[in-house]
Order: C-alpha cells, then sequence, then structure tokens
C-alpha cells in the first residue's frame, strides 16, 4: 500500500491519498486513513500512472533494430527505471528482409509481455523528409510488401508511418486500417490535397508532429496544419525542447487538447548512455552533450529523452499541467493502443504501473505489474 501520495488519478490530482497493490493489479484506491496492510509512505510526492512510449528506437546502449536480444533487453531496462512500463519497438526503415529478421526477435518479446508491439517508422517514406532513415533503402507501399510486413509480425505490428503522397500511400493506410494496424502519418512533403485522402482512409496518427514533413505556411498548411486541425488524428510530440520549441509544443498541445496529444521519446540506442558514436539503423550517429545528429549531415538523428525527462519537460518547459503531462505520457497514448482497459491510468482493477516522482519530477521509484524496479 502507497500512503501519503499526491495521485494523479483520471478526474486529477488527490492529495494524501493511498492506494493498494495486489497480485500486480490495482486493488484499491482511496484519501485519509488507509486500511490496515503494509504501507510505504511516499512523503506527499506524486504518484502518476506508468509511462506508455509508443515511438522508441533503444536505450542504454542498446537498439531495438539490432536483432540482439540482450541488446533489446538492455534498451527496455534503461526506459524502465526512467518510468516507461509499456512501450512499442520502433524500427528505423531497413530491407524488408532485414526487417522480417528484427521482428521475428521482437515479437517473441511481445508475446512474452515485454514490450506493447512493433511500430514500422518506414520504409514507406519520403526520400525529401527521411531525416535519419537511409534514403537508399526506401520504398513504395505496395499491396504485397505491406501485407508481408504484417504477416511477419504475426499480429505484432501495432503502427506503420508513411508518407501517403507515395504510390500506393493511400491504399496502404487502408490496407493498415483494415488489418487493425495504426496507420501514421510521418516522414512526408505532401500537401494538404494530398494528407486528408490518408484521413479519410484511416490514417489516426501523425508521428512526430512538425519533424520530418513540411513546414507549415500559412498559405499551404501542408502535413502539418492538416494533422493538428483534424480531430481524427492524434499527434506525437518528442518533448526535449531540442526537436520543437517550448512555445510552439505549448501552441500544439493546448489546441489538439488532450484526447489527442501524446509525448514520445524516439529515443535512440544512446539514451541513458554516454555521449559518443553510434548507429541509428544504417546510419552513423554522434551524439554530444545528448543531442544525437547524423555524423555526415548534422541532421537531428532520434533523441536522447526518456519519458520522466518529456514529462518535465511539458510542465517546467512548455509551462503545462501535471494532469496535462500525464494524460500526455499514459493515459492518451494507452487508449491509442487499445491498452486503456488494462493500463495506462490509476484506476482499480488495471495493472499496477505507476512511478513516484519527487519534487523535481523525478522518478523516485518505479513499479511495474505490483514489482519495484531497480
Amino acid at each position: 500500500m502507497l500512503t501519503g501520495g499526491r495521485l494523479a488519478l483520471p478526474e486529477g490530482l488527490v492529495d494524501d491519498g493511498w492506494l493498494v497493490v495486489t497480485g500486480g493489479t490495482i486493488a484499491g484506491i482511496g484519501t485519509g486513513t488507509p486500511p490496515p496492510g503494509e504501507q510505504v509512505d511516499v512523503g506527499g510526492a506524486y504518484v502518476v500512472p506508468g509511462f506508455v512510449d509508443a515511438h522508441c528506437h533503444g536505450g542504454g546502449g542498446g537498439s531495438f533494430s539490432s536483432g540482439d536480444p540482450k541488446e533489446i533487453a538492455t534498451a527496455i531496462k534503461a526506459h524502465r527505471r526512467h518510468g516507461t512500463t509499456t512501450m512499442l519497438a520502433s524500427l528505423v526503415s531497413d530491407p524488408v528482409r532485414a526487417l522480417v529478421d528484427q521482428m521475428a526477435v521482437l515479437r517473441e518479446l511481445v508475446t512474452d509481455g515485454e514490450l506493447a508491439g512493433i511500430h514500422l517508422e518506414g520504409p514507406f517514406i519520403a526520400a525529401s523528409r527521411c531525416g535519419a532513415h537511409d534514403p537508399a533503402v526506401l520504398r513504395e507501399p505496395d499491396t504485397a510488401t505491406v501485407d508481408a510486413l504484417l504477416r511477419a509480425g504475426h499480429g505484432a505490428v501495432r503502427m506503420v508511418t508513411l508518407a501517403p503522397e507515395l504510390p500506393g500511400g493511400v491504399r496502404a493506410v487502408r490496407q493498415l486500417a483494415e488489418a487493425g494496424v495504426i496507420a501514421a502519418i510521418g516522414h512526408t512533403d505532401g500537401t494538404e490535397e494530398q494528407i486528408r485522402p490518408a484521413i479519410d482512409a484511416g490514417a489516426t496518427v501523425a508521428t512526430h508532429l512538425f519533424n520530418g514533413m513540411r513546414p507549415l505556411h500559412h498559405r499551404e498548411p501542408g502535413p502539418i496544419g492538416v494533422l493538428l486541425d483534424d480531430e481524427r488524428i492524434t499527434i506525437e510530440l518528442i518533448c526535449d525542447l531540442v526537436h520543437v520549441h517550448p512555445t510552439v509544443l505549448r501552441m500544439a498541445a493546448r489546441y489538439a487538447g488532450r484526447g489527442r496529444t501524446t509525448l514520445i521519446t524516439d529515443a535512440m540506442s544512446a539514451t541513458d548512455a554516454a555521449d559518443g558514436r553510434y548507429h541509428l539503423g544504417r546510419l552513423e550517429v554522434d551524439v554530444r552533450d545528448g543531442v544525437a545528429t547524423l555524423a555526415d549531415t548534422g541532421s537531428l538523428a532520434g533523441s536522447t529523452l526518456t519519458m520522466d525527462a518529456a514529462f518535465r519537460n511539458l510542465v517546467r518547459g512548455a509551462g503545462l499541467s501535471v494532469p496535462d503531462a500525464v494524460r500526455a505520457t499514459s493515459g492518451r497514448p494507452a487508449e491509442l493502443l487499445g491498452l486503456d482497459d488494462r493500463l495506462g491510468s490509476l484506476r482499480t482493477g488495471l495493472a499496477a504501473d505507476l512511478v513516484v516522482l519527487d519534487g523535481d519530477l523525478r522518478p523516485a521509484r518505479v513499479l511495474r505489474h505490483g514489482t519495484w524496479i531497480a
């Protein structure tokens, strides 16, 4: 039983709250005098749901694209220490055969419950907006290739990012939606006229809004204007205060609101590790002062962000509230992934996934499935 906490419940913050955990599940929540039982007094700290990261490439020196189970386990553990109790493993663009091999390793971890699924960020993206993806491996989203990747995932593929202006792009969005896979629009140079049909076909997510897409212009809104304005779209924001300026973060999050805003890390292997030379997929990345850039061009190459830092940045850097940050890091991403009946908020009957945040909004303790993370 956790006592003396500021509980971030769906209806708002509750002071002097208590929360009972039994067998990996939240068994009771209340305020005032707690019922009898073993107690852990958190001394007025925030107690928030475990973070849900729908876009992450690695961490702790390990990459989800490596195909190495030890590296992948290292990455998962690195993010769990920072409060991420649920995550998708994101793969950068690669030849189809390589992606199939990578998914063969990852899908076992999905089956075991270590990962919530796989996110394919490419290879169906625009070369002109490919960012830290190797342009040599990009391709159009033909029906057969999309189907082959979904079948190789054995149900583990939960999201696919693509550029809808590519030949076959809108058809691929419809194909993904009909298969129950989230179709995300990203790394796109599309115009408004090319983006809207993809939304009508079933696209529901904007992959790291602002980054890897045609800029917003007051006479040509492009993907940013369309995706931010359409209430059917959930927007991802990389909240490291490097990829997106704090003022723009605040504007986007306030406009999209709690129902459509999710924070992601887009973290690569250097997250929670030292500066130096790394790889993101096939490309070399230099990390200096925690900022990851391509070694040959200097373009941003993912991030070294953790979800607890994203939470702090939204509150301290962008000026939003703690409940807003809870919703963007837990509640909304859990809904997006169809997991909100099991996790993503502090409610009786849901998984005992939670983070105790100290006065600086840093994780003091992390609980996953009722077990403390070291």
